[in-house]
């Protein structure tokens, strides 16, 4: 059968009633799952491969599927609303969401979340059928060179992200970095930066640092600063965006959804890069980018859109090569082998039912999410209706249950305060907080990914510039640092 028949095949599997009676449970407990602090795409799916045990093989990825997709749009709600990502890649759709949502537009940021959330699936459904056995030889051509120069892309170019002070913005990236290299060492075991606390061995746990710094000193500055309302209580907002807005978010949607397919077939790279390259790209692109950070749609639809696109990207490798490209995707790999699946070259010729069927389920998931949250964004924003005497205990709530059931211990309660004081602190000096985490995600695979070249190339950084694709990413890199300099100088000029 060639891929058309084959792909037709997998709708019938698709189709059936079974399998949409599974990817509705899928797309609903995901969504439900990814709103809740703490308990992302990972633990969603972490959950429910006990539930698989006995089922048939198909079905169950096909809700796993599921799973996964509603996960990645469900962290998008509480963002928007309450200013707390749910997970990492959640963490750029606060900084216009929640402003968005202030403004009395929560209806139309949810509204463009959900349809950036469908594009971007739907586009990387298509791709990930069309090109992924191609993808995956070149997803292999990626090494710690390459690695560590996108990451150094992300992280000098983060700067750009805020209209303040770049100092405070490149502060607060080396104060991110700086909290990634607590806990041990991967290469020496060595101890670093744990003050012979057992509790620190492992570092810092994402959720802590984007709670403290969020959702924390959000409630910090609601509770100290009294006289700010909390949102406008008028109206949520109209669902419908007008022609203008269709318009000012279908380039960016569009371009994101390939942007992130390929950013998600890089393992290790993930929804979270994903994102921040998306918001960067775009604010780049923009025609208005001062309206970035202040309540602009396309800053909640491009990060949406490449987020949702790189969780399609996350397949390739998984599918093709057997190899996970992101923690999710890990844990999907433990259930295949758990089903006695080895995913891999041979699953297209092996378990073809399993490939297709899978496949054409995301398209099926894609709309369900759409047709199960649009309906629901009047009722789900009805949060921002809640007194600010019962929002503010009940996000406390929410953020002490989320980080205890990480490592269920105190400690990590201690250390929720602690950043959230901190977070507290830079939002009193207009200190921006995604830059800290974003250097704090990509810290590790930076600092491993520059060590592993050097080890490789006997400590020479020629290996940085004798690789294409390490190299363009570092002119790219030059580029993006000097042109707004040379166009301040040229208007100077003038």
């Amino acid at each position: 059968m060639d891929t058309f028949q084959q792909l037709l095949h997998g709708f019938q599997i698709a189709t059936s009633w079974e399998s949409l009676l599974y990817v509705w449970i899928g797309v609903s407990v995901g969504t439900l799952i990814g709103m809740l602090p703490g308990l992302g795409p990972i633990t969603a799916i972490s959950v429910m491969i006990p539930v698989s045990y006995g089922m048939n093989p198909t079905l169950a990825l096909i809700m796993m599927a599921g799973v996964y997709y509603g996960a990645m749009y469900g962290g998008s709600t509480t963002s928007i609303l309450i200013n707390t990502p749910g997970e990492s890649s959640s963490v750029v759709t606060t900084l216009d969401g929640y402003q968005l949502a202030k403004q009395g537009k929560a209806g139309k940021a949810l509204a463009v979340a959900a349809i950036g959330s469908f594009t971007g699936g739907t586009i990387s459904v298509v791709l990930l059928m069309l090109f992924a056995p191609y993808l995956a030889e070149i997803a292999l051509s990626f090494g710690p060179p390459e690695y560590f120069s996108l990451v150094f892309l992300g992280l000098i170019t983060v700067s750009s992200l805020f209209d303040g002070s770049k100092i405070k913005a490149m502060i607060s990236v080396v104060a991110g970095f700086m909290v990634a290299t607590v806990g041990i060492d991967a290469q020496t075991g060595t101890p670093r930066f744990t003050f012979d606390s057992v509790f620190l061995l492992e570092g810092f746990d994402f959720l802590i640092i984007a709670l403290g710094l969020f959702a924390l000193a959000e409630v910090s500055s609601l509770i100290i600063h009294r006289n700010e309302a909390l949102h406008d209580r008028k109206a949520i907002g109209s669902l419908l965006l007008s022609k203008k807005e269709i318009k000012e978010i279908t380039g960016p949607t569009l371009r994101q959804s390939f942007f992130g397919f390929v950013i998600g077939v890089l393992p290790g790279a993930g929804a979270s890069i994903s994102s921040f390259l998306a918001y960067i790209t775009e604010k780049r692109l923009s025609k208005n980018p001062a309206a970035f950070g202040k309540g602009s749609l396309v800053g909640v639809a491009a990060p949406e859109t490449s987020n949702n696109a790189a969780s399609g990207g996350a397949f390739v490798p998984l599918l093709s090569l057997g190899i996970p490209g992101s923690g999710t995707t890990a844990v999907l790999l433990g259930a295949f082998l758990v089903m006695g699946i080895q995913p891999g070259p041979l699953l297209f010729q092996d378990h073809p039912d399993i490939f297709w069927g899978v496949i054409a389920s995301m398209y099926v998931g894609n709309i369900f999410l759409l047709i199960l949250n649009l309906p629901l964004i009047p009722y789900i924003s009805r949060l921002m209706y809640i007194p600010r005497a019962m929002l503010i205990p009940l996000i406390i709530t929410f953020c002490f249950i989320g980080v205890y059931v990480i490592g269920s211990n105190v400690f990590d309660l201690y250390m929720l305060v602690l950043f959230g004081m901190i977070g507290y602190f830079m939002y009193l000096y207009s200190f921006p907080a995604a830059p800290f985490i974003l250097s704090f995600i990509l810290g590790e695979m930076m600092e491993q990914s520059f060590r592993q070249s050097m080890t490789a190339s006997n400590g020479s950084l020629m290996i940085f510039i004798d690789r294409p694709i390490s190299l363009s990413l570092l002119i790219l890199t030059v580029i993006i640092l000097v042109f707004p300099m040379a166009k301040k100088l040229l208007l100077k000029r003038r």
